[in-house]
């Protein structure tokens, strides 16, 4: 007869268990994103991979028996992060263009010269499936250290057939091998390729009749994307693109506005996008758009940062009623750091947003522009128990306040301790 016994693990004396919800929500919008459900002296308990029961530790059974008991005792517990747009499969670095932004060239000149995408597009060709996922895999450990229980990952430096592929099956076995949760989406319109230079429609045809009927027919994504801005794909080009993953089952996502206006937020409205990531640039007209949407408004402070460029209105999308997440955007040109706690002083910092709602955009609402509502970023009894507990701090405020501290202890996913500071 099959053991059925459950492997149960324990935190007790929590002194602040954050982000708790009795039924999971979809996302949390306006002002309800300046309230952050807690419990204080709490208990947490995991059945295998998912939240079993949570409560005060006066509702804590005396008789319960669990085969690991973490004591929390001073410390906090929240969701782990749910990092919704990442692009951390790419070969080597980009730390030479960095130099080059420092001497006064913007991220378009960049481009412009064959550097930035084009340039990892090249590099990515030339590393092997093998040395792409080892170098992966260091970031995605990382990023598990560093407190995040659920990435999407993009494809984007392959531009053409054969290495879009060869990404989407790194992500692919990242996603079998590790304990982070994964989403894939294919990124195929981050760049027009050297090869396609002044034949733009014609890659758009290479992405549209070939490369998603490829992607589709080994089931390597779960979304399809565009960069619909200044100087890379335009509306009519995202439109055939969205409506051409939509056929083959690929939920739209858009890289909209980081450069302009764009259109990029409507196109993504009227196709259904699941998120439209970035927003730099968003007026009255893009809020109204995306208000009573189920497209989920999706921030980068760190590529803002990098870039030296201006911050997203978080602060006046929050007020008009709008939903926000926010996430790393990790990658090689633009934001190489898959820190969240970092994201978070950022949006604190540049956005002017309450610690609160960071932590709603960084976990319900991030999880929600990944899919994952129902199993991802709450407290939640039959949610996957991906969690992170912090040091010994003050408040939850500390974790933006002190924005280059280690301040997590230990880290566990799917009901299972993966990471613990010594």
């Amino acid at each position: 007869m099959e053991n059925s016994r459950r492997m149960k693990l324990l935190i007790k004396n929590i002194r602040e268990l954050y982000q708790v919800e009795e039924k999971p929500r979809m996302m949390v919008c306006g002002k309800e994103m300046a309230s952050l459900p807690y419990i204080k002296d709490a208990y947490l308990l995991m059945e295998d991979e998912f939240i079993a029961s949570f409560g005060p530790m006066s509702s804590l059974s005396p008789t319960l028996e669990a085969d690991e008991v973490i004591d929390a005792k001073g410390k906090i517990v929240i969701p782990a992060f749910c990092d919704s747009h990442t692009h951390i499969v790419y070969a080597g670095s980009r730390e030479l263009e960095f130099i080059d932004r420092i001497n006064g060239l913007s991220y378009e000149e960049i481009a412009q010269r064959g550097g930035g995408i084009l340039h990892s597009a090249k590099r990515l060709h030339e590393t092997t499936e093998d040395e792409l996922y080892e170098q992966a895999l260091v970031r995605v450990n990382e990023m598990i250290s560093l407190g995040t229980g659920a990435a999407e990952i993009k494809s984007g430096y392959g531009l053409n057939t054969e290495d879009e592929l060869k990404m989407l099956r790194v992500i692919k076995r990242l996603r079998e091998t590790t304990p982070l949760t994964i989403r894939d989406t294919f990124l195929g319109a981050h760049a027009v390729p050297a090869d396609y230079k002044g034949r733009q429609t014609a890659y758009v045809d290479l992405i549209v009749n070939e490369m998603i009927p490829a992607v589709a027919s080994e089931g390597l994504a779960d979304f399809v994307d565009s960069f619909c801005d200044k100087g890379f794909f335009t509306c009519e080009e995202t439109e055939r693109i969205m409506e051409a993953g939509a056929r083959h089952g690929m939920r739209p996502k858009i890289h909209a506005n980081e450069l302009a206006l764009s259109g990029g937020i409507q196109i993504g409205v009227k196709h259904n996008a699941l998120s439209v990531d970035h927003l730099e640039f968003i007026g009255d007209a893009e809020i109204e758009a995306l208000k009573g949407s189920s497209t989920m408004p999706t921030l980068l402070p760190g590529a803002a940062f990098f870039l030296g460029m201006n911050y997203a209105p978080a602060r006046k999308m929050i007020d008009r009623g709008l939903p926000i997440a926010l996430a790393s955007d990790y990658n090689p040109g633009s934001s190489p750091s898959g820190s969240m706690t970092f994201i978070l002083s950022l949006a604190t910092i540049k956005m002017k947003l309450t610690p609160e709602e960071t932590i709603n955009a960084a976990t319900i609402n991030s999880a929600y522009a990944m899919g994952l509502s129902e199993s991802h970023g709450s407290i939640c009894v039959g949610k996957r128990a991906n969690v992170l507990i912090t040091k010994e701090i003050p408040s939850l405020y500390f974790l933006p306040y002190a924005y280059t501290s280690d301040l997590i202890d230990c880290v566990i996913l799917g009901g299972k301790v993966v990471c613990r500071r010594k």
